[in-house]
């Protein structure tokens, strides 16, 4: 396996952060990353809100419902979209542009031994709403998620989650689902 193979692999939700500090270095490496993400039409339409201030991070703890570790993350970096970008049928692609974004963010902390963690605001109209209103966002701007980041504490495991029975070859048939899991598994 080569390292980007392993470090995929050993990626995890970080939800228990050690008080520590992330430099200007790895911030800007982050966000860095987060723009090197693919988009749709090369669109491009992310915008990333740094939170680093306390106040800030413990009010976003208290309003979202399965945030509460943004309280003890060093800092927290809001994945928006901007909604105006993509229009007609595409209009809903700023969610998988940023989820890209969101992805690379992830890994980069993991390979940084840094701990990160996607919560959600879209697509809930109540998280949506507090992070909007938290970080004064326009109308325009969509929250998708916000990554609280830190040290680690403590030792999490990935999750191991391959499932090769959501493995399909040519088409769907669960009849030859059991055959392409054999084969599947035994090239790992």
């Amino acid at each position: 396996m080569n390292n980007l193979t392993k470090l995929i692999l050993r990626r995890k939700s970080v939800r228990r952060f050690a008080d520590c500090s992330i430099t200007d270095a790895q911030l800007n490496t982050l966000l860095r990353v987060a723009m090197a993400a693919p988009s749709a039409k090369n669109a491009q339409p992310w915008h990333f809100v740094v939170v680093e201030e306390s106040e800030t991070l413990l009010r976003l703890s208290q309003l979202l419902p399965y945030a509460k570790m943004l309280s003890s993350a060093t800092l927290a970096i809001v994945v928006c979209g901007d909604t105006t970008i993509h229009q007609g049928e595409g209009a809903q692609n700023w969610i998988m542009d940023c989820s890209a974004a969101t992805q690379n963010i992830l890994l980069v902390a993991e390979s940084l031994e840094l701990g990160a963690v996607w919560t959600a605001a879209y697509p809930y109209s109540d998280r949506i709403d507090a992070v909007s209103s938290a970080l004064q966002l326009p109308p325009h701007i969509m929250p998708l998620n916000v990554i609280p980041i830190g040290a680690p504490m403590g030792v999490e495991r990935p999750l191991d989650k391959w499932k090769p029975e959501r493995i399909h070859k040519e088409r769907w048939n669960s009849a030859d689902s059991a055959v392409v899991n054999d084969v599947f598994a035994e090239s790992l």
